[in-house]
């Protein structure tokens, strides 16, 4: 049996075990529920540290197999550290909104992106010069505009294999999409919102930023990790 005491001391300390108020409360997250203290909602963390190894096992399998996790996290609070551990960990990221029909109808995203990728690539060549002032600033304009909500996944050139999510009640729209085009969804699953579409559901708070990035920085190392060995291995072989 596993000794979890490290994992939930972190979690802890991270403010993991701090749920919604009792009036906010899905009633689909009880089993996750340890007690009510002041009206407000504490996770159990012995559960969530399992749900979070699980979760880990996944993904780690996942970068074995060298496949696509995208990660989405648009909450304000995290908007730059979803960027900073995505990058970090050369993954696709979503931080800002969630392009409706990213899933659904990709073929439409993906000419956004390669747009995007055009317009960097003939700013960079100095294509740009050949306009007056005024329309390279209409230019550069569209350019933040498109790298704002497609920069995350300019170098996606096909469907995600999984997604990784923070807050599944704000990115509703994402789990829906992941549902009809089946894709593995892994996700913080906090006590407002219902788990039960979530394939790997790791219950904890998605609100606070030490929670997030504690949750973060292990589903992404987890992955990135064994995608480098894999790597390793590959060479090795040769």
């Amino acid at each position: 049996m596993v000794d979890n005491t490290k994992i939930i001391e972190e979690l802890f300390v991270a403010g993991s075990h701090l749920g919604h108020k009792a009036n906010r409360v899905h009633p689909k997250t009880n089993k996750f529920i340890y007690s009510f203290e002041n009206g407000v909602s504490i996770i159990d963390l012995s559960k969530t540290a399992d749900y979070l190894e699980k979760a880990k096992r996944y993904v780690s399998e996942l970068g074995k197999s060298k496949k696509i996790l995208l990660v989405v996290c648009t909450k304000k609070i995290a908007s730059n550290l979803t960027k900073e551990l995505s990058l970090k960990h050369n993954l696709p990221f979503i931080n800002t909104k969630w392009p409706a029909g990213l899933l659904t109808n990709f073929e439409m995203i993906i000419k956004n992106v390669k747009k995007l990728n055009s317009m960097k690539e003939a700013k960079s060549k100095g294509d740009w010069s050949k306009f007056v002032k005024h329309e390279q600033v209409k230019l550069d304009r569209e350019l933040s505009k498109l790298e704002k909500f497609y920069g995350g996944i300019a170098n996606l050139k096909k469907l995600p294999d999984a997604i990784f999510i923070i807050d599944i009640k704000k990115e509703k729209n994402s789990v829906k999409e992941s549902g009809e085009m089946k894709v593995i969804t892994v996700a913080v699953t906090d006590t407002n919102a219902n788990p039960d579409p979530i394939n790997y559901p790791i219950p904890g708070n998605d609100d606070s930023i030490t929670s997030i990035e504690f949750f973060m920085k292990q589903i992404l190392e987890a992955y990135a990790s064994s995608f480098l060995k894999a790597g390793e291995t590959k060479v090795k072989a040769k």
